[in-house]
């Protein structure tokens, strides 16, 4: 395993954990009155956008999934079509299943969603980017000791920290502490996020200190 794919990956990783500390400074400056807790829906399309987008081009600078075969424009057109409504698709499922484990059905629709894009950002988004839309390499990369690549690995663990992350944020919620983090569903994107942020930081670490233990097979 080369130690330059390794520094690439933390690289890479650090930029994204970068990004969502500036989204909760810089818009300030240029919009009145924003903060994280005062105006969350603000923040979670902020940050939806911005880690989306440096997820989008560290892909295409950094190439981790490059395929030895070369597509026609129109192939690319189509991958893109395809990424965009899995995308969306993935919205609306994380939405439903958000739904499903206790959040309000009508009310705060907007608030669930937003939260639903947020979660897809930090795990569909980085799995279309690096698998592209084939839901069976993402069952074959989600299998145990199925990574064939230190990004792969690192995939699965930011994925898992980042529905972990948002999961343990639900806890606070039905606490009668009156808090203004408690409102939804403030604590469960802050949980996805510091989890999406663990996840960053732990995986090129473990892969790292892992390294003489990991044989990835050739594709």
């Amino acid at each position: 395993m080369k130690e330059v794919e390794i520094r690439r990956l933390l690289a890479a990783n650090l930029l994204c954990a970068l990004s969502i500390v500036l989204t909760a400074v810089v818009p300030s400056v240029f919009l009145e009155g924003f903060t994280v807790l005062g105006t969350h829906l603000t923040w979670l399309c902020v940050c939806s956008v911005c880690v989306g987008t440096l997820n989008v081009i560290l892909h295409l600078v950094l190439k981790p999934s490059q395929s030895p075969k070369r597509s026609s424009f129109a192939q690319k057109i189509s991958r893109f079509l395809k990424c965009c409504i899995y995308f969306f698709i993935s919205c609306i499922l994380f939405h439903a299943i958000i739904v499903l484990y206790g959040a309000p059905l009508i009310e705060s629709v907007t608030e669930t969603f937003l939260f639903a894009v947020l979660l897809s950002t930090y795990t569909t988004l980085q799995c279309l980017c690096i698998l592209g839309p084939n839901i069976q390499v993402w069952i074959r990369v989600f299998s145990k000791n199925g990574a064939m690549s230190i990004w792969e690995s690192s995939l699965q663990i930011t994925t898992v920290c980042s529905i972990l992350g948002a999961w343990f944020g639900a806890f606070p919620i039905p606490l009668d502490w009156d808090r203004p983090w408690q409102v939804w569903p403030i604590s469960c994107s802050l949980g996805a996020t510091f989890g999406y942020m663990a996840g960053l930081i732990i995986a090129p670490l473990w892969i790292h200190w892992n390294r003489k233990q990991l044989t990835y097979k050739s594709r």
